[in-house]
């Protein structure tokens, strides 16, 4: 008889997903500002997503990127931007799905890594304010 291991690693939940999804749509609207938002889990898998309508189309992509370069080295994206300004890290910027702009902040809990937030559809502080404001919102840690 084979025994069957679960592998646990602590990862966010699809409630805590689609609770910051709201967050960011609603504070989105509010400022009148178009968007796609998308989370990762822990392992860099699309977990929710939804954008507004009459969001350019581009934005969903370039959200689900932000999520998972934020999530994939538990760094900001904007953090990005500066790295690949370095000519050692500057080959990285190639890298398929790597996004190097701010929208991108990874997910804490407990001091963990569980997870990351994309944004995209205003400018790109406009996009790094509303990650943030929803991790904020819901009492997750903003690195």
């Amino acid at each position: 008889m084979t025994t069957r291991h679960h592998v646990s690693q602590a990862t966010i939940t699809c409630e805590a997903a689609n609770s910051l999804v709201q967050a960011v749509l609603k504070e989105g609207a509010a400022q009148k500002i178009p968007v796609s938002v998308a989370i990762m889990d822990a392992g860099g898998h699309l977990q929710a997503f939804a954008r507004h309508d009459g969001t350019a189309f581009l934005t969903v992509e370039i959200a689900i990127d932000k999520a998972w370069t934020a999530c994939s080295f538990g760094q900001p994206t904007h953090v990005w931007n500066q790295l690949v300004q370095n000519p050692h890290m500057a080959p990285l910027a190639s890298r398929p799905h790597l996004v190097a702009v701010g929208g991108g902040c990874p997910i804490f809990a407990g001091g963990q890594l569980i997870g990351g937030i994309g944004v995209s559809g205003g400018t790109y502080e406009q996009d790094r304010d509303l990650a943030e404001k929803a991790l904020n919102s819901l009492g997750f840690e903003v690195a």
